[in-house]
């Protein structure tokens, strides 16, 4: 009977951690149970959407006056650019001719001069008069009015003379006209030499004259004076007999020659 009851008492006596090595493991399986709370994504979106709402409003803050500039560019740009395409006053130019037609008589002098008008902008260019002004070595300046428009440069019985008239060059468009220029005898008798031409506009849009070309007009080139016919403005060389020719009629032109 004792061993048994020894080996009783043996039994209760190893028995006896039990109870600490339970709670221990309840512990232990308790603390898992912490963590799902700890990591849960509902937790960490709600943590988070705050901060996101934040940048959001100071990045869109900070962008609209970016935005309003670039918006005001992009106007002044439209507007600019319908202004230059469509409204922008531009400018007549004209160019230098090849040639010329010239007489010079007891009733007139005439000179026709064909002249390219280019308007630069868009805007049509109102021409109201023209003039020619010729300047020389002895001679300060002499106005040949406007006279008469033709279709050619050479005088012919068809030319179809038309009296001076307003005229429209529209936007950037270049017009031919055969413009001719004349003075009374005898308030002008040319020279065998080279001139200083301006030809002189005045338009719709400006109050004073303006020079619309400047060249150099030769009319030393001129064999026939009596005659009205078309001449070269390229500098030549007449030979001693035609310049003697051409000189003997202006100068029977002139009032203390008679």
């Amino acid at each position: 009977m004792a061993p048994a009851e020894g080996h009783t008492q043996h039994s209760s006596t190893d028995a006896l951690p039990g109870p600490p090595i339970s709670q221990e493991l309840a512990a232990h399986s308790a603390l898992p149970a912490l963590q799902p709370a700890e990591t849960s994504p509902f937790t960490l979106s709600a943590c988070h959407t705050p901060i996101v709402l934040a940048t959001s409003n100071t990045n869109g803050a900070g962008s609209l006056p970016a935005a309003a500039v670039v918006a005001g560019c992009a106007l002044l740009f439209t507007i600019g650019s319908f202004w230059w395409l469509n409204a922008r006053q531009g400018k007549l130019k004209s160019y230098a001719p090849h040639s010329f037609a010239a007489a010079a008589t007891r009733t007139k002098t005439l000179i026709r001069i064909p002249l390219v008008l280019f308007n630069t902008g868009p805007k049509p260019i109102i021409v109201q008069n023209l003039r020619l002004v010729l300047k020389g070595a002895e001679l300060k300046g002499v106005t040949l009015p406007w006279s008469t428009t033709r279709d050619r440069i050479r005088p012919e019985k068809d030319d179809d003379p038309r009296l001076p008239g307003v005229f429209v060059v529209n936007g950037r468009v270049a017009e031919q006209v055969f413009a001719e220029f004349s003075t009374p005898y005898p308030y002008f008798i040319p020279e065998l030499q080279e001139y200083q031409a301006v030809v002189e506009c005045k338009l719709g849009h400006k109050k004073e004259w303006l020079t619309l070309v400047d060249f150099p007009i030769r009319l030393g080139n001129i064999t026939s004076p009596a005659n009205y016919i078309p001449y070269s403005n390229e500098p030549q060389e007449l030979t001693i007999e035609e310049r003697a020719k051409a000189a003997s009629a202006l100068e029977s032109l002139r009032p203390e020659s008679n």
